[in-house]
């Protein structure tokens, strides 16, 4: 509100209150009067005021008519006055730009979508053949790679071949492992056989007899060359478990952080250990120099005089012996004795966790011998009580029989069979199985003796599908992958075939009824053996119900 002064008819001044609305708004100029000099804008009377709203009478403003719009369209033809020029006396005009046009042929509607067809075919026509090419080209490229992939996978299977025929070729001139030998025992095994039959076939009587005489000879001969063999091997197999075992005993801590680096820390322990090792690998060296060796057993001398017991004695008095006989000038052929002493002393002295903490973590044996009491079994065999480790059972076993020493001398002198082919395929399932995640336990009751009785009775030692016989190609994977593997869901195939078979979803349609059926019978067969052992009953009879609930 502002207040001003007005004079009235008395001679007097009378303050009226005068109201200003000013407005939230940019006011436009509607029109009015501007101060060239200052700039200031004096707009009329009628844009200063705030329009009047208009009186709500009660009636809907908004309709159909107001809202919608409607086009319309009309064709309309504007004219188009024109004027020509015409040659006549007195006016020449040139035609030199003209063009002559004359009507062509008239088109009817028919005429002109039957052209049109006629195009669209046409390029429907080269279309489809330039599709037809890509796809020939497409299955052509497919099929030479195709072919490509089977030579390269036939190559590759030669090749694997080979060199398995060579491996155990060479392991069996120089056999190093328990494979290398059962092979030899094998090939010994034929040999035999194969002479007995020749000299059944050919010879009778005196000279049979004189020919069986001198095979068993022979067969001895060669059986007391594989044991000269076999006795070298494990002494280098025994030198080189120990230097694994010393090595692990040396090795750092290790672990992973979060950004996937491995830190290494060392410990007193391991810095111990590993000096150890060092010292082990100096004494147990050969064709050394003699000051050299001098310096080893003074390392050595330095190393166990910090502990004071009676293995400790023994070393000494083994290093001052070597001492001697080193001053007297004695040959080292003939010190080698004494020198294997030292280091099987020694190498007693590291496994002692008295003297070496570190080995405790990696020694098998536990620190108190009461605790083998708890699991011993006796060998009928050889009359030893032994760890129960150390006896095979099969999942029909009923009691331990004999231990794994004597079970193989048995192999070696009468049957002479390979099983380490039963026992890659039973490494291979159990892989596969632990992949699966679905605590399965069936797999890891059965032992190589019953996987052998599987194939070779149940499966004939053939793949169901294409009938191989190579046991290295063979695997076994379950008939039903929705449900544990069991003895009664599985099926004997190739490597190839086993990873076709895992990708069907439904065997209903993969199969025909036939095989299925027969797959069943030979799953009966399985059910029928097995369902004699106790331990395999419960897991027969849980997967019958389950079956029945599904």
């Amino acid at each position: 509100y502002l207040g001003t002064s007005t004079l009235t008819d008395c001679d007097s001044f009378r303050d009226v209150a005068v109201k200003i609305e000013r407005p939230t708004y940019r006011k436009p100029f509607l029109g009015g009067f501007k101060n060239r000099k200052t700039g200031v804008e004096f707009h009329n009377a009628g844009s200063q005021t705030i329009p009047k709203k208009q009186p709500d009478k009660g009636i809907k403003m908004f309709c159909r008519e107001t809202q919608t719009v409607f086009a319309k369209n009309k064709p309309q033809q504007t004219r188009n006055t024109t004027s020509t020029q015409m040659t006549k006396v007195g006016l020449y005009v040139s035609n030199k730009n003209d063009k002559l046009i004359s009507p062509g042929k008239y088109l009817t509607a028919e005429e002109y979508h039957k052209r049109r067809l006629e195009a669209v075919i046409v390029l429907q026509k080269y279309f489809r053949r330039w599709h037809a090419i890509n796809v020939v080209q497409n299955l052509r490229e497919k099929k030479r790679l195709r072919l490509e992939w089977e030579a390269q996978e036939e190559l590759r299977k030669k090749e694997e071949k080979e060199e398995r025929l060579k491996r155990e070729y060479e392991g069996k001139l120089n056999p190093k492992t328990k494979e290398d030998f059962e092979l030899l025992y094998q090939a010994l095994e034929l040999w035999r056989q194969e002479e007995t039959e020749r000299i059944n076939r050919t010879l009778t009587g005196a000279e049979r007899k004189a020919a069986l005489c001198e095979l068993l000879e022979q067969e001895a001969q060669l059986i007391a060359s594989i044991g000269r063999r076999k006795f070298n091997a494990d002494e280098k197999n025994r030198k080189k478990a120990i230097l694994r075992f010393l090595d692990k005993c040396a090795e750092p801590k290790r672990w992973r952080a979060y950004d996937g680096k491995i830190t290494e820390m060392d410990t007193p322990y391991t810095l111990r250990a590993r000096e150890l090792f060092e010292i082990y690998c100096s004494i147990s060296r050969n064709g050394i120099p003699k000051n050299e060796r001098i310096d080893v057993l003074l390392t050595l001398k330095c190393t166990v005089e910090e502990h004071e017991c009676k293995l400790t004695q023994e070393i000494m008095e083994l290093i001052y012996r070597e001492f001697d006989l080193m001053s007297r000038e004695v040959k080292e052929c003939n010190l080698e004795g004494l020198r294997k002493r030292i280091c099987t002393l020694f190498l007693q002295y590291i496994k002692t966790p008295e003297f070496n903490p570190e080995v405790a973590r990696i020694l098998k044996v536990p620190p108190d011998p009461l605790m083998l009491y708890n699991n011993v079994n006796f060998c009928q065999s050889c009359e030893k009580y032994l760890p129960s480790s150390e006896f095979p059972v099969s999942a029909g076993s009923r009691t331990t029989g004999r231990c794994h020493l004597c079970c193989k001398l048995d192999n070696e002198a009468q049957r002479r069979e390979v099983f380490f082919k039963y026992k890659l395929i039973l490494k291979n399932l159990r892989k596969s199985e632990v992949d699966y995640q679905d605590d399965a336990k069936v797999v890891f009751l059965v032992q190589h003796q019953d996987l052998r009785y599987m194939i070779e009775n149940i499966w004939d030692c053939q793949s169901a599908l294409s009938a191989c016989s190579d046991l290295y190609d063979l695997v076994m994977v379950r008939w039903d992958k929705q449900h544990q593997w069991s003895p009664w869901n599985t099926i004997l195939l190739t490597k190839e075939e086993a990873d076709a078979h895992l990708k069907l979803c439904n065997l209903q349609k993969a199969y025909e009824a036939s095989f299925i059926h027969k797959i069943k019978k030979k799953h009966i067969q399985a059910k029928k053996f097995f369902s004699q052992i106790p331990a395999m009953a419960s897991f027969l009879h849980r997967s019958d119900n389950q079956i029945k609930a599904n």
